[in-house]
């Protein structure tokens, strides 16, 4: 039922991707008087439409993608003589057709985001900001390196006084791969080098560090014993049995040393200060045995609302962070610091689609635009096939100004679309592989 759901959910989430993105090339084609033949939502046999004006609109049998055929598309087509055709147009207006369908699509991702601040807008924590460690895994490559609890990363590789998020970007993408690293504890400074390891099943690198702020409980497992001693979602975390919370691993640590043993919870509720005994049970539901209390703890964010102005400002520098980070995976992938399992292929994002949309509107439409802005990128690509392709080559045919050989546009199209077919054969056994990795 849920994979059911999570397929349907991914179908909204493709679709929107989908019309956005071929509505950019209609448009845009239309502007230049371009005759459109079909514009469809799919691939394959028509299943049903209509048709308005010379355009067949129409949903054909396979759902995952789409496409806008214009009269005069390909060389061998026969109406390639017709002055409405797609060739017939000078090279800059082909090549700002090509790109319409990536712009709609950036567009997309920047007007989501923009909305979603002016009614929600995560306020980053000073902890989170200054890239103050909150807790450190033992045995992992940051304790290897001597970092402790407290510590303030002034440096890290090439980066100067780097938040958390900068610092997540440089661990994931950086496996087996020695980062530089400065150190701040207490007013001493020191240098020192962290490996991140690379994570088999996510396929990025992991360091073993977290970030400190302030721990909430996100959610209660129903009838353990968080739920019983009356903890509540939003409760702010602050002491087990003594021991002052930063992270999210903190609390877990702390309730398996107690083995077994009462672990007292000290908690912010509305103002207030309140102290509760909670005895763990001991679980092994999804794996290994553990003592458990059933608390999911977070990291807490206040959230705000911004202005119209401002909230568009930050939404265009997310979204040029984001797309920089895209072309930074891909680059560490080429140079084996990330594997190509960090990849998620359209089951992956399926589950991603449902597990947002299961939250409510706004993580969804979160997930929206980072789809949106990924399909963006991954299509400007100079890929044949893709559009990235279509403007690498009539950038070229403008250099050279004239049109390459039609043997050499078929073979570029023809080895465009295998290693399409072998990446996407790829990411499916890839997502296969991380659902059931048995």
């Amino acid at each position: 039922m849920i994979g059911f759901e999570n397929f349907a959910w991914l179908l909204v989430l493709i679709g929107v991707m989908i019309l956005v993105h071929e509505a950019g090339h209609y448009w845009a084609a239309r502007s230049f008087d371009v005759r459109i033949e079909v514009f469809s939502f799919g691939f394959g046999p028509r299943l049903f439409g209509f048709k308005r004006g010379e355009t067949d609109f129409r949903f054909s049998a396979i759902l995952f993608g789409g496409y806008v055929k214009m009269a005069g598309e390909q060389p061998t087509d026969e109406n390639v003589d017709d002055p409405r055709a797609f060739l017939a147009k000078p090279r800059w207006q082909r090549l700002i057709i090509a790109f319409a369908g990536p712009a709609m699509n950036m567009v997309l991702a920047v007007a989501l985001l923009t909305g979603m601040y002016m009614v929600r807008f995560p306020k980053t924590p000073p902890s989170a900001q200054e890239g103050i460690v909150g807790f450190v895994t033992p045995s992992t490559p940051a304790a290897k390196a001597g970092i402790h609890e407290g510590d303030r990363i002034v440096t890290l590789d090439d980066q100067q006084h780097p938040s958390w998020e900068d610092i997540t970007i440089k661990e994931v993408s950086n496996a087996n791969h020695p980062l530089a690293v400065r150190i701040d504890r207490g007013g001493h400074e020191f240098w020192t080098t962290v490996v991140p390891k690379l994570d088999e099943r996510s396929g990025l690198g992991t360091a073993g560090w977290q970030p400190q702020g302030e721990i909430e409980i996100a959610e209660l497992s129903p009838g353990m014993p968080a739920e019983k001693a009356n903890l509540h979602k939003g409760d702010i975390l602050l002491r087990a049995n003594g021991q002052p919370l930063r992270s999210t691993d903190g609390l877990h640590r702390i309730v398996e040393a107690a083995d077994g043993k009462p672990v007292t919870l000290e908690y912010r509720r509305s103002g207030a200060t309140y102290s509760v005994a909670v005895q763990p049970i001991f679980s092994k539901e999804g794996g290994p045995g553990r003592w458990m209390i059933g608390v999911y703890p977070d990291y807490r964010v206040v959230m705000t609302k911004l202005q119209f102005p401002q909230a568009l400002s930050e939404s265009l520098r997310q979204n040029v962070k984001s797309a920089t980070l895209i072309f930074q995976f891909l680059k560490g992938i080429a140079e084996h610091r990330m594997s190509p399992k960090s990849i998620s292929g359209p089951i992956g994002i399926a589950h991603y689609a449902g597990d947002a949309a299961r939250e409510g509107l706004l993580p969804f439409l979160a997930l929206m635009a980072m789809v949106s802005l990924n399909l963006a990128v991954i299509n400007l690509l100079p890929i044949p096939i893709l559009d990235g392709g279509v403007i690498l080559m009539l950038l070229v045919e403008m250099i050279m100004r004239r049109d390459l050989s039609l043997r050499v546009k078929e073979t570029l199209f023809k080895l465009g679309f295998v290693f399409l077919m072998a990446v996407m054969a790829f990411v499916i056994y890839n997502d296969i592989a991380k659902t059931f990795p048995g």
